[in-house]
């Protein structure tokens, strides 16, 4: 099986359902915990990178003292071609890497819960139309790398998903999110969410009507990145 490495920054920001859908695909899946200690290495050693989504900010190295480490691991990736999905922060991670820049906090503000992105671009992972997402960030992508596509936007964010090169996409949102995730976060933030004016229990009651829609779309990607990786 062709080998995955994924960098997870927090305990609760994880796999979820790429945990069953990139196996299944042909995948075998290899997460390192940098705030565990674990060590970020130079070079993707694998056949594929994953940079998942945490609550720090692209440029927080204070508090994450291992993103620079995963930004120059990223910028690798990108130049050898190895397969990269970025999620949400590791979407930001990816842009900076490449010389996009990211806006803290973001424009538009905090963009949290079920959303639809509206998909322009047509290449291995998408298919141009609407597509239901969960959102969970304050910060966004203000400039894309030189070379980037934007493959996704919505009214609150432009770019939601961008690709840079043939085989490297950054996605604003998650479509790895479970409903258990979903009600764990808003657990965690839940004053927060009270402060900007979301009502937690709207968000968690929304992600589950459109549960199946979530699924879906998220598998879709899943398994297209997967058939990247392993064609």
């Amino acid at each position: 099986m062709a080998r995955v490495l994924v960098v997870q920054h927090v305990a609760g920001e994880g796999l979820g359902h790429f945990a069953d859908w990139l196996p299944a695909a042909g995948l075998d899946v290899h997460p390192i915990h940098p705030y565990l200690g674990h060590r970020v290495p130079a070079v993707v050693e694998g056949d594929a990178l994953i940079v998942l989504g945490g609550p720090m900010a692209a440029y927080d190295d204070t508090a994450a003292p291992w993103l620079p480490a995963v930004r120059d691991l990223l910028a690798g990736a990108v130049e050898d071609g190895v397969p990269t999905l970025g999620v949400c922060l590791g979407a930001q991670l990816l842009a900076i890497a490449c010389g996009g820049t990211v806006e803290s906090p973001g424009s538009s503000g905090p963009e949290i819960g079920l959303a639809t992105v509206d998909v322009t671009a047509e290449d291995e992972l998408f298919t141009p139309g609407p597509m239901p997402v969960v959102a969970w960030h304050h910060d966004g992508v203000s400039a894309l790398p030189p070379e980037a596509v934007v493959c996704a936007s919505n009214a609150a964010y432009v770019n939601q998903a961008f690709r840079i090169g043939e085989s490297a996409w950054g996605l604003q949102f998650h479509v790895e999110t479970t409903l258990d995730m979903i009600r764990d976060w808003v657990g965690i933030a839940h004053a927060d969410l009270l402060a900007d004016g979301f009502a937690p229990a709207d968000i968690v009651g929304d992600v589950r009507a459109a549960e199946s829609a979530l699924v879906a779309a998220g598998h879709r990607l899943a398994t297209r990145f997967a058939a990247v990786v392993t064609g």
